[in-house]
């Protein structure tokens, strides 16, 4: 089949998708394929849930573009009210944007406008987005920051409780963290230098990592202390995805913002913020906004993905199924010593392929998921070689599609080690 799309466009499979249902993908051939991609953490509710359809499909024959900044409509402001509900306390102001990078951006200029400082604090393996702002903010790989130099000033690196990477116990790992964070902010950016800390409390694109209570409760209160803002990327573990509605409740801290997307509209582009109300206004007017943002079909079908997770108790399901795979998971680590590591949360888990951590395996990790897709099931890859291979299901997941898909995981591992 010719094709006139770039070059540069790499994709993880050889799928040519017809159509979805639920946990499963079928090709143009007919072939059947449990999705434990979910479009990279997307369809919350599975492809094309019946609510979200009808939503979508109702909304389309109102009105498909209604411009936020031109006039409103009615999703808009219902989806702002409900959203506004689901933030941790305080949070009761939504802005909306298109992607994740956006939101991103809007977070970041919001924080430079209510504190007047310039500079934002990321922690290392970050992936915030590919926009010429987040790419600066993102430190997950060079793929999206190579080649464009320079990037953008005042962003400075700290470093993440990567426990396994560091070799240390988790303890050792957050107190040098958090002593090299203070290091910094006498070193690098003077706290009246520093407008915000931005984390991804469950780091996605690196390689699965998640935060803890102890580091994420140390940022805070140097936030607090220093007049810092703390900035939650819960692009890809927030929305019920790690068992928890936001990824930053597993820690008991309550951020300044947070920045949602993929799971929130089920596959429509939609990102949005969080934030209070008063630090809303402190930034600049007309400083948000876009031609397409809170699209009016984005938006019925966020209200309906919205619905399907409370009525269909989508976060618990997470956590139960999630519980569930990673218990499998880890009986299948124990058969093969390249399978070094399975870390995660709810149904955001990585299974880190190779023998230490100065020697990924990411050939080892391509061959696996290669041979998961001919016995029909979708991963993807991540971390900064291509070594954590991810599972990533649809929260609608059930008990025996996860079965089936840790037997099809089975397989293909045998016939890999074979």
């Amino acid at each position: 089949m010719s094709h006139h799309l770039s070059p540069l466009l790499k994709q993880a499979s050889r799928v040519c998708v017809d159509h979805g249902k639920g946990s499963w993908l079928f090709d143009v051939e007919g072939k059947a394929y449990l999705d434990f991609t979910s479009g990279i953490g997307v369809t919350s509710t599975g492809h094309c849930h019946p609510r979200v359809v009808a939503a979508a499909q109702e909304q389309a024959g109102k009105v498909i573009h209604a411009q936020y900044t031109t006039v409103s409509h009615e999703p808009m402001l219902q989806l702002s009210d409900r959203l506004a509900g689901r933030m941790p306390e305080g949070l009761d102001s939504v802005a909306f944007s298109n992607s994740g990078s956006e939101a991103v951006e809007t977070a970041m200029r919001l924080a430079r406008h209510a504190t007047g400082r310039a500079n934002i604090v990321v922690f290392n393996g970050g992936f915030h987005g590919r926009t010429l702002g987040a790419a600066s903010l993102t430190t997950s790989g060079t793929k999206v920051r190579t080649g464009f130099h320079p990037l953008m000033a005042g962003v400075v690196v700290a470093p993440f409780p990567h426990a396994w990477r560091y070799g240390w116990s988790e303890e050792q790992t957050t107190e040098f963290c958090l002593n090299e964070l203070d290091h910094i902010l006498k070193t690098q950016s003077a706290p009246s230098d520093t407008a915000a800390l931005l984390i991804e409390p469950v780091q996605g694109e690196y390689g699965y990592y998640p935060a803890n209570a102890a580091f994420m409760r140390g940022l805070a209160e140097r936030c607090q202390k220093h007049g810092i803002l703390l900035i939650a990327d819960e692009v890809q573990a927030g929305y019920g995805r790690t068992g928890k509605f936001w990824s930053l409740e597993h820690f008991g801290v309550r951020p300044d913002v947070v920045i949602t997307a993929k799971g929130l509209a089920s596959g429509f582009p939609l990102s949005a913020i969080g934030a209070s109300a008063e630090l809303m206004a402190k930034g600049m007017p007309g400083s948000q906004g876009g031609t397409y943002g809170a699209n009016a079909v984005a938006c019925a079908a966020a209200l309906a993905t919205l619905d399907v997770i409370e009525q269909e108790k989508l976060v618990e399901n997470a956590a139960v199924r999630g519980q569930q795979m990673l218990e499998q998971l880890q009986a299948v680590q124990r058969d093969y010593a390249w399978i070094a590591d399975i870390r995660g949360k709810g149904l955001m888990l990585g299974m880190e392929i190779a023998d230490s951590p100065t020697r990924p395996l990411p050939d080892l990790a391509a061959k696996i998921t290669a041979a998961c897709e001919a016995e029909g099931l979708l991963l993807l890859r991540c971390g900064i070689d291509g070594q954590t291979v991810r599972f990533l299901p649809p929260l609608v997941v059930n008990e025996a599609e996860i079965n089936d898909a840790m037997s099809r995981l089975s397989r293909a591992l045998q016939k890999v080690a074979a």
